[in-house]
């Protein structure tokens, strides 16, 4: 037999032979899959945020690493398949809006859990989610400093007493900066972003101004850095 035909036959024999996996194997791989996909399932639901949870989602992903992994065993098979495989999922399209960013991480440990387990790297698939429960953890355990308060002042103009308000900031505020500020038919419109420990005493001073027409004090729900 030449080489020709050895290259021919073993060609023939990756386009048309079968898994070399067993039964018995198959189904550890499945069930591995299922059970990293149900424990996904578990991390997600405790760690997600009420406001943006979706038991949907969470179905997704928990189903997410069983069907990677069978495509992992179907590519395994022969070469059709894994062409007809990269083919079909090359023209797949996803649309569907991702409420959380962090959602996009869940979603790639759920695939890339299915991949691993479908090659038989159970060891690498564990570790692999015990870092992540860990990383999600101690992440979340970081707190985010809250964002200033935003105060907004309305006076008339031939009242206001910048030096006054100044001194007084200056007294009840950490840190204050002027963001905005709006003269329109003689008053005086003022947004001042500012961190303070006495907030109530403050504004209580500033009400007590009979010169104020309005004293509003403004709390931002967001998440700041620093």
């Amino acid at each position: 037999m030449s080489i020709k035909d050895v290259i021919k036959s073993s060609v023939y024999e990756s386009l048309g032979g079968g898994t070399n996996l067993s039964a018995g194997n198959i189904i550890l791989i499945l069930g591995v899959a299922c059970l990293l996909g149900l424990y996904i399932f578990a991390v997600y639901k405790l760690s997600s945020k009420s406001a943006f949870y979706s038991k949907d989602l969470n179905v997704t992903m928990a189903g997410m690493p069983l069907i990677i992994a069978a495509i992992m065993i179907a590519m395994q098979s022969n070469l059709l398949v894994s062409l007809g495989m990269v083919g079909a999922l090359s023209i797949v399209r996803f649309r569907n809006a991702v409420k959380n960013p962090v959602d996009l991480l869940y979603l790639f440990w759920s695939i890339s859990t299915g991949i691993i387990v479908g090659v038989g790297l159970y060891v690498l698939a564990l570790v692999l989610c015990i870092v992540m429960t860990i990383l999600l953890i101690v992440l979340d355990m970081i707190p985010n400093a809250k964002a200033p308060d935003l105060l907004v002042l309305r006076v008339k103009e031939e009242e206001m007493d910048y030096a006054g308000l100044e001194k007084l900031l200056k007294e009840y505020c950490r840190y204050h900066k002027e963001k905005s500020r709006c003269i329109k038919n003689g008053e005086t419109e003022m947004i001042i972003e500012m961190r303070s420990s006495k907030k109530e005493e403050l504004l209580r001073n500033l009400s007590a101004d009979k010169h104020m027409t309005q004293v509003n004090c403004i709390s931002h729900d967001g998440e700041c850095r620093v």
